[in-house]
């Protein structure tokens, strides 16, 4: 099998072809050539005009399966994470049961084995994801998890974090946490601050996170190890974590693509779609969270891919699930941040890093390396409506919507989707 990508603009910082305009020819799931020449192959793709990257990959989904497949299965997060442009996907334990035990992963494993997406399992930290008795880290390690967290859930049990940082160092394991100190958010439904003030909903304020990261990083201190914040949200999260990198700790994070697109002005229609956690923030701590990307501090853009059903959504604000369906929505919304968000600023984090922190291998777009490739059209128009949507689930607030930007292709080796 043969592929020939004609006149696509490589963006890859890694790759010598970086910002340049070529031919690339793929044989048998590798890149054989890059170049302006032309070859003849079984397939051309006509890219004039469009973006080839390598393949993206997503450390923050919810795929729901086992347990509410009714909202997402492992199959239809997979098709959908592929034609999204998603080489890789790192799902979260969140599912019913949690993924804690290696039945759990060979699971996963065994249902996305045909996928062109790779989903790797992160596993529990604690049983049940509760934060009070530890898995069997080492076990679920050797059944193949890439990383440890309790996901949507916070490790909000100060000695519980202190052993799991000790005791994956054997395996130069890697501790992700959800900061959030859940008694100052309790019965919180957005960020605390005068627009919550204004609806009349209990807010969620930014030092609940602020001071778990604080914890974390004096814990991190003392017992070494590799720890990643996951979602961060606000301005002194940003803060802290430069400090922390200054002073040599071990600390990597990730930013939801919603906290860089909106904050929590987009509440005030009560629209239930923007009911996440951490909180839409207010514009300091967005413009804030740009400024770390730019500057390198955050590491990571995840999609917190969160499928719910209308069961879920379609109720009072309070009342509603969190989360936001959104890898379909990736590639629009980061090309809408053009103006604050260069391209050079972006790739790497939702390419190379995530899979750098997670210690799988990283994708360039080079000779003789695998064809793992994502070619984007970024100026293609669409309507995200339910004859587009490949999810289960609807709960985005962008549905019903033109977007710009999509997906033309996704490669991964052999196996190939082309729009």
């Amino acid at each position: 099998m043969s592929l020939f990508i004609r006149e696509a603009k490589i963006l890859d910082p890694q790759s010598p072809h970086h910002n340049k305009i070529v031919n690339v020819l793929i044989q048998d799931g590798v890149i054989v050539s890059i170049d302006k020449q032309e070859h003849s192959a079984d397939t051309v793709i006509e890219a004039k005009g469009q973006l080839l990257l390598p393949g993206l990959f997503d450390m923050k989904a919810n795929f729901n399966d086992p347990g509410n497949e009714h909202k997402e299965d492992i199959r239809s997060g997979c098709q959908l994470a592929t034609e999204s442009g998603f080489t890789g996907i790192a799902t979260l334990p969140n599912t019913a049961p949690v993924v804690q035990a290696k039945s759990h992963i060979e699971y996963i494993k065994s249902k996305s084995r045909d996928c062109l997406t790779d989903l790797y399992p992160m596993a529990a930290v604690t049983i049940d994801t509760k934060g009070e008795d530890l898995t069997e880290m080492l076990d679920l390690h050797e059944a193949g998890a890439v990383a440890f967290t309790d996901g949507n859930e916070p490790l909000w049990h100060t000695d519980i974090l202190l052993k799991s940082l000790i005791y994956v160092q054997k395996i130069d394991g890697l501790i992700i946490n959800l900061p959030e100190d859940k008694l100052l958010t309790r019965f919180g439904t957005m960020n605390e601050g005068i627009v919550s003030t204004g609806l009349g909903l209990k807010g969620m304020p930014a030092l609940a996170e602020h001071l778990m990261i604080k914890r974390d990083l004096d814990i991190l201190e003392y017992s070494g190890g590799r720890l990643h914040f996951s979602n961060i949200s606000s301005a002194e999260s940003v803060k802290l974590i430069k400090k922390g990198k200054k002073k040599g700790l071990n600390i990597t994070c990730d930013v939801s693509i919603h906290h860089l697109m909106h904050t929590d002005e987009s509440v005030i229609g009560y629209d239930s779609n923007f009911k996440i956690n951490p909180p839409l923030r207010e514009e300091k701590d967005r413009k804030a969270l740009i400024k770390g990307l730019k500057e390198g501090i955050i590491d990571v853009i995840v999609s917190a891919h969160t499928p719910q059903d209308e069961e879920s959504k379609k109720l009072e604000f309070d009342r509603a699930e969190n989360g936001i369906l959104s890898l379909q929505t990736m590639i629009p919304s980061l090309l809408s941040l053009k103006e604050e968000l260069e391209y050079n600023e972006w790739i790497d984090k939702v390419t190379v890093n995530p899979r750098a922190i997670l210690k799988i291998e990283t994708a360039s777009i080079n000779e003789k390396q695998k064809a793992n490739l994502t070619l984007i059209n970024p100026k293609k128009k669409w309507k995200y409506d339910s004859s587009s949507n490949r999810s289960k689930s609807v709960n985005s607030p962008y549905y019903g919507k033109e977007l710009i930007g999509q997906v033309s292709a996704t490669i991964n080796g052999t196996k190939q989707y082309l729009a």
